[in-house]
């Protein structure tokens, strides 16, 4: 069971990045379907960013959740029941990259983007490659047509933003916020990786707050206006 004590190193915990998570899938994702899309999500945490959108929302179809934590997974699993969700949120406890065929017209993730040597951190599972951009990159290479991904200013935003657009998809539209450097991104080890990465300028933050960006990344075609220079100008601000 899980106590106080060990919350922060069993489960992501972190309310305000949680929140904002949840207005991107309502305002980028939710709102925009109208019919019984399929949406499937990596890394459902404890799932209370979709809980949350789906008790405002309309939303018709079904989101398929997948948490390799287990004990994230029966947090999630229990909030989703409390709230009679269940028709609408389906978790599985396995990992994602492990089964083929998930089909869903939007993949949604606010994935592990803490950079690092290695994954030797309070929560190994929230390490995000030496850059911040590893996971993100193996989403973007799927294929699916729409992908909304959370994008950390100092993760490596340029970069992750160019790897994007040479798989295919532009920027159609972002959502953008401060936010103060917490338990996690505190670590000593991953404050001297953002320190670096600033040094190389491939990380970008004042001493109070980096951005976060709710990214809707869709396959380019010509009615996609694309917003990726606006997006990069933003994240590289601090």
């Amino acid at each position: 069971m899980l106590t106080s004590t060990n919350l922060w190193n069993e489960v992501f915990v972190c309310p305000e990045e949680s929140d904002f998570y949840s207005d991107c899938l309502e305002s980028l994702v939710l709102s925009q379907c109208h019919g019984s899309e399929a949406v499937v999500e990596f890394g459902s945490g404890d799932g209370a960013p979709v809980i949350n959108t789906l008790l405002k929302s309309n939303f018709k179809g079904l989101i398929y959740g997948f948490e390799i934590n287990s004990a994230a997974y029966r947090l999630a699993k229990s909030r989703i029941q409390s709230h009679n969700l269940s028709s609408k949120y389906s978790i599985q406890n396995c990992c994602f990259f492990e089964e083929v065929n998930v089909e869903a017209e939007y993949l949604v993730s606010n994935p592990p983007y803490l950079p690092a040597l290695d994954d030797k951190l309070y929560q190994p599972r929230l390490h995000g490659g030496t850059d911040g951009t590893e996971i993100a990159r193996r989403l973007l290479s799927l294929g699916y047509d729409n992908v909304l991904l959370m994008v950390s200013s100092y993760s490596n935003p340029e970069g992750l933003i160019n790897y994007a657009a040479s798989q295919g998809y532009s920027v159609s539209n972002f959502l953008v916020s401060p936010l103060r450097f917490g338990y996690y991104s505190s670590e000593p080890k991953v404050k001297n990786t953002i320190v670096q990465l600033r040094q190389h300028k491939k990380a970008f933050y004042s001493s109070n707050i980096y951005l976060l960006a709710g990214v809707l990344f869709k396959k380019q075609t010509e009615l996609v206006v694309d917003l990726s220079q606006e997006l990069i100008q933003v994240l590289t601000a601090l």
